[in-house]
């Protein structure tokens, strides 16, 4: 049997960012998940919502790329700052986890068995104030493949 020793009490990485097939890069799984196992805590600075909004864009050259997570009505966390890698994880029409949130924190947990070497993927079911659009949904476009892709990252209620 081939594979590294951990020492003891050392804890090996469960996961990896790499490059994705789907966008930029992606986080993969270094093991197998069970449904309902926590994978990673989407972590990074609690901010505000005004403060989010006076951070954003994080890249000008891509004003719709964040490392947003929205908490609640009034708190967002940004993973840019003294995030992990859960901030690389894609979205996916069928994803293979589900975010859940915990007394205000935010946990990646597999929603089906996931086998190493499976890139982590949840719906980011974004939601806009703005009109729904063809330019709206064109502006935050999905690449996650999926046979029922939305081809928006949208939240899919917004798109029926």
């Amino acid at each position: 049997m081939r594979g590294t020793v951990a020492a003891r009490g050392v804890r090996q990485p469960r996961i990896e960012t790499r490059r994705s097939e789907v966008h930029g890069l992606g986080v993969f799984a270094l093991d197998t998940f069970a449904p309902g196992e926590t994978i990673v805590e989407y972590v990074g600075e609690i901010v505000d919502l005004q403060e989010a909004l006076r951070r954003h864009p994080h890249d000008p050259n891509d004003p719709h790329h964040t490392f947003y997570f929205h908490i609640d009505d009034r708190r967002v966390i940004d993973g840019l700052h003294g995030g992990n890698d859960s901030r690389w994880i894609n979205h996916s029409c069928q994803p293979n986890c589900v975010p859940d949130q915990v007394k205000g924190r935010i946990f990646i947990k597999a929603r089906r068995p996931i086998f190493r070497g499976e890139e982590l993927s949840f719906d980011y079911g974004l939601v806009s104030d703005e009109p729904l659009t063809d330019e709206l949904k064109a502006a935050y476009p999905c690449f996650c493949g999926a046979k029922k892709c939305r081809g928006t990252l949208l939240a899919s209620s917004l798109t029926a």
